[in-house]
């Protein structure tokens, strides 16, 4: 991903997020069309700004790279953007585009066959 140093920080935490959302089957085989979604959209990755900004920080990304990836996802995906004025809705857009790409380079079709390659990443 352009702009980002620490890239494989970011998918060993989401694929370690999606383990968990396995484990407490929120996702399953029945699901499989809403994974992206329950995982990260139905609620929000992080809350709260400090613990935003922290994450932008633990993982060194800059604020302006953030917001610029979520735009650019934005604007090639729905044809206008959003305003990224805190780090609260800058962090839960870039997971949730980080998620859907992490799903989509997996590409399973069952549970058990996302939890074996999520596994492989963490």
């Amino acid at each position: 991903m352009e702009g980002l140093t620490n890239y494989k920080s970011i998918k060993e935490e989401l694929a370690s997020h999606i383990l968990s959302m396995i484990e407490d089957e929120v996702i399953s085989d029945d699901n499989k069309d809403e994974w992206h979604f329950h995982c990260f959209n139905e609620d929000y990755y992080i809350i709260g700004y400090h613990q935003a900004s922290e994450w932008l920080n633990k993982h060194d990304i800059d604020p302006f790279v953030a917001i610029a990836i979520c735009q650019d996802y934005e604007k090639d995906n729905f044809g206008e953007t959003s305003i990224y004025d805190n780090s609260e809705t800058t962090v839960n857009m870039l997971a949730y585009i980080f998620g859907e790409e992490l799903l989509c380079l997996i590409s399973a079709n069952t549970i058990d066959e996302l939890r074996k390659e999520l596994e492989g990443l963490v």
